[in-house]
């Protein structure tokens, strides 16, 4: 899927978009329910009913950090069983965002002379349902943009904005623009924790079409209660391990299924191919190793590499504990669960 080109804004090119007779408000869209009295449980529970801007990306599969399969399983309510989502605040992006959404608003404000406010409300798309949509703030008293999105981008997360508004991003604007039908909104990001980057994106209704599409043919998987294909992604296979956390010590037998044993054939191919690749690796690695000697680093045309001895670590001596404190060691022993291996056999 193409995504649509968006223009930084500075001081002097706040109007680079033409003046549309826009839609007040929330535009088309239905005002689903007041999110102000809702508490966690029941946010979430709305949530479930739909396809929420957030869940954009992820429903076409082009979220980098959640796959089709683990959204399908938020949808369906099993998320819940596991600790897919469980992180500490202080430690989480998606904390974080929510705590400076104000401070980005307000600097957004003061920078472009809009008006914001919040829209504490779940919106609903006129003519399909399930797409959902609860925006940051809504800009008031202008005919170029309706919507502000605030983002912000730590350490790691700066290096998706060096070319403008990351793709998951913009599918979560255009989402945004299809449930309301308005045609423009500000993304304003705070990168790094202390430069404010201000992005135009304009409806694209070719995009929209295309989107709305392809999160039908999600919502229909969540409707069927039948889960996506996984994709390869780190989160289909979290969503996989959480979703099938244990075997029932059975054999299924394949062997009449050309589809899946030219599958597993191609595994088998596969892993081959880097078992060789790995050889090859460390046979280049050590002949490098051994050429450094004593050596720290090394130069080369292309670039350089380096082979330093890290700092010491002190660790628990734990067959010495074993061995003299036996019922001390006992006391703090602990049930960490067991996780399926994925292991191939060759006939």
């Amino acid at each position: 899927m193409s995504t649509h080109s968006n223009t930084l804004l500075g001081p002097d090119n706040l109007s680079t978009v033409p003046a549309t007779s826009a839609r007040r408000r929330h535009g088309l869209a239905h005002r689903l329910i007041d999110t102000r009295p809702l508490d966690r449980e029941s946010w979430l529970s709305v949530r479930q009913t739909g396809i929420g801007s957030s869940d954009a990306a992820a429903a076409v599969g082009l979220n980098p950090y959640k796959s089709r399969l683990e959204l399908w399983m938020d949808k369906t309510g099993r998320s819940k069983m596991t600790a897919l989502d469980e992180t500490p605040e202080g430690n989480s992006p998606l904390y974080w965002g929510t705590v400076l959404e104000p401070i980005v608003a307000e600097h957004y404000a003061r920078r472009t002379g809009h008006q914001v406010r919040r829209v504490n409300a779940v919106l609903q798309h006129p003519e399909h349902p399930w797409m959902l949509a609860n925006l940051d703030r809504e800009v008031r008293g202008s005919d170029e943009v309706q919507v502000l999105e605030c983002k912000t981008a730590g350490i790691n997360g700066a290096k998706l904005w060096r070319d403008g508004v990351p793709e998951y991003v913009q599918l979560q604007v255009m989402h945004q623009l299809a449930v309301t039908g308005q045609q423009a909104a500000d993304v304003a990001v705070l990168v790094g924790g202390h430069e404010m980057r201000i992005f135009r994106l304009e409806r694209d209704e070719v995009l929209i079409e295309q989107l709305i599409a392809l999160e039908r043919e999600f919502w229909s998987y969540v409707e069927q209660d039948t889960p996506p294909p996984a994709d390869g992604s780190e989160s289909a296979g979290r969503a996989l391990s959480a979703l099938y956390p244990r075997d029932n010590h059975t054999t299924l037998d394949l062997t009449g299924d050309v589809e899946l044993s030219d599958l597993f054939a191609q595994l088998q191919e596969v892993r081959t191919e880097l078992d060789l690749a790995q050889k090859n690796e460390l046979k280049l690695k050590h002949s490098l190793q051994q050429a450094m000697g004593d050596a720290s680093e090394a130069i080369f045309r292309t670039g350089r590499v380096t082979w330093k001895r890290s700092s010491d670590t002190q660790v628990l001596d734990q067959a010495r504990l074993k061995s003299e404190q036996p019922k001390l060691l006992k006391g703090y022993m602990t049930i960490r669960p067991g996780s399926r291996r994925f292991v191939t056999h060759r006939n």
